[in-house]
């Protein structure tokens, strides 16, 4: 099975393809990647983006016929950044007659970090990969042991106790764009631990999760799918209330 990967969640433009077995199904961390392409830019273009695809099928020898699925990153995460990669990977969907797996940006993060954190802590932290939501608001989760769900996806302001019950509970590990700005307030506590390395989103995870999708048939409706925005976008400014 080849699996064909988006993720423009974030700045990051990037794509990925993944030659899936039932082996790599049911163990992520066995990846099958042939190939990624990644672009750190201010801003994604839909141009980009295809660019991107067709490199990264033609350059690992194989073209977009002989794909089994089209994974995406649904978010959440940037509002035009997700619009361009839904509807690429729903255009691909469309044309070549392919199912749409939607994957969660920031489970796809913490199956960035997980192996290296299990793999040398007696008793891992928890897991909480941040998205910058300006101000002082992030989308974040919480990940356990085997990435189970601790905390599910949500938009939070970021204050002392805003995570004070997990944090007493024990060590937790904060990450991506979103977890510097976060860092002030939260590194009072003994339990708070931030990475030194920044984690933004990539194809490479969104495809690791996409394969355990496909082997349990999780497929999306591709006319119906949207993007997971999580919060509502302010297209207009407020109005001034009348005196």
């Amino acid at each position: 099975m080849l699996i064909l990967s988006i993720d423009t969640s974030t700045t990051v433009c990037s794509v990925a393809l993944h030659q899936i077995n039932e082996d790599t199904a049911q163990n992520p961390e066995k990846t099958g990647l042939l190939g990624c392409y990644e672009l750190f830019t201010e801003r994604t273009s839909s141009a980009m983006l295809t660019t991107l695809i067709s490199d990264v099928v033609r350059h690992t020898g194989h073209d977009l016929q002989q794909l089994d699925a089209i994974a995406v990153a649904k978010g959440p995460g940037s509002y035009t950044g997700l619009r361009i990669g839904v509807s690429t990977a729903k255009g691909l969907c469309f044309a070549l007659d392919k199912p749409l797996i939607a994957v969660n940006t920031l489970d796809a993060m913490a199956r960035q970090v997980a192996p290296s954190v299990t793999s040398t802590a007696d008793s891992p932290p928890i897991l909480c990969p941040m998205l910058d939501a300006r101000r002082m608001e992030v989308y974040c989760a919480m990940y356990g042991e085997a990435m189970t769900v601790v905390m599910p996806t949500s938009a939070r302001i970021v204050d002392e106790q805003t995570f004070a019950d997990e944090l007493d509970r024990g060590p937790v590990l904060f990450f991506g764009d979103g977890a510097d700005k976060c860092r002030p307030v939260l590194n009072y506590h003994p339990n708070a631990r931030f990475l030194a390395q920044l984690i933004q989103p990539s194809a490479r995870t969104v495809g690791e999760l996409a394969g355990v999708a496909f082997a349990e048939n999780q497929f999306e409706d591709v006319a119906s799918f949207e993007p997971f925005y999580l919060k509502d976008f302010m297209t207009t400014k407020p109005k001034k209330a009348s005196v």
